[in-house]
């Protein structure tokens, strides 16, 4: 299976760059699998394709403000973007890496200072003179790249999941975005049931598949958890006939690695692509993705990569808003 497939040209006025005032006034591309239809909708109707007795499952991670910004002792400007804690330091995205001698300190816009130590996996370790959480408060909400433009004050709240409660991520779980708490209370009220799920989304979502053989590519890993009520709430709906539905690809991996992987918590790289027979879920609901992503893979292995292409044709063509601050996608 070759990566090339899954290409497709974007416009670039298409990419929203910033999010509507009101959530749930997106629009919503619903993809039916049964009947391989394509049909426009609001988001605000997306209560009335659930029953008494299903359940949505959401990703509670929240967004940590981690790009910092500081200068050398030389005077040049310096970005860090955390990646996460390796005790007692932090990985981190270095700009510019190549320019940064292994311990050199740079001073961060709240005063503190930043040792730049040796590579990792993905970027150079980082070890603070203060406390994270201080080190946080004079951080940047982390946009991902193509949204092109500095983070703003609104950005950290729009960024954010109105759900979302343990700290960790550093991009966000952009399905969830479209839900306000309305939605869900509506959704509580017609018999619905909510559950929740943790992965902190990372960096490595934006990173491109380096190897035309998808096959071949490594996924990045997350941090996960599903706690036991979870996990009740899945097995009982199942037993009893009702749907599963994941709000983004976060959710929808966290209970795909924990259905074949049989484990909880832990470091997730579950990496799907077309010919993964999915076992949990039922509905997705999600964003659209960038080509030749991870993301892309995912929802072509859902939906089927036929329909999905279909509808981004259409998507673009009907002038859609593409990317995290943009429209959403339904697929039943």
């Amino acid at each position: 299976m070759k990566l090339s497939e899954f290409n497709y040209d974007l416009p670039k006025e298409l990419i929203a760059k910033y999010p509507l005032k009101e959530r749930d006034k997106c629009r919503l591309m619903v993809l039916d699998r049964k009947d391989r239809s394509i049909s426009n909708k609001a988001f605000k109707d997306i209560t009335g394709y659930f029953n008494k007795g299903d359940l949505l499952v959401l990703n509670d991670t929240r967004v940590i403000p981690a790009r910092l910004f500081g200068r050398r002792k030389t005077g040049g400007k310096v970005e860090l973007f955390l990646l996460g804690k390796k005790d007692p330091t932090y990985e981190a995205l270095v700009r510019p890496s190549g320019r940064l001698k292994e311990g050199e300190k740079v001073t961060l816009e709240s005063g503190a200072e930043a040792e730049v130590l040796g590579r990792g996996e993905v970027g150079r370790f980082v070890k603070f003179n203060r406390p994270i959480d201080e080190i946080l408060e004079s951080g940047h909400m982390p946009l991902p790249p193509y949204i092109d433009r500095p983070d703003e004050p609104d950005d950290s709240g729009s960024y954010q999941t109105v759900y979302a409660s343990k700290d960790g991520a550093t991009a966000s779980p952009t399905a969830g975005l479209h839900f306000t708490k309305e939605t869900l209370k509506g959704l509580a009220d017609r018999g619905v049931r909510l559950a929740y799920v943790t992965l902190h989304t990372n960096y490595g979502t934006f990173a491109p598949i380096k190897t035309d053989d998808v096959e071949s590519h490594k996924m990045h890993k997350e941090y996960f958890n599903i706690p036991s009520e979870t996990i009740d709430a899945v097995t009982r709906v199942k037993s009893d006939g009702g749907k599963i539905f994941a709000v983004g690809t976060t959710s929808a991996r966290s209970l795909e690695y924990w259905a074949l992987k049989g484990k909880a918590e832990g470091d997730n790289d579950l990496f799907i692509y077309p010919g993964f027979k999915f076992k949990i879920i039922d509905s997705l609901i999600t964003n659209f993705h960038l080509p030749k992503s991870t993301l892309m893979l995912l929802v072509s292995a859902f939906a089927g990569k036929d329909l999905i292409f279909e509808a981004y044709r259409r998507a673009i063509e009907e002038r859609y808003r593409f990317f995290s601050y943009g429209d959403s996608m339904f697929i039943i």
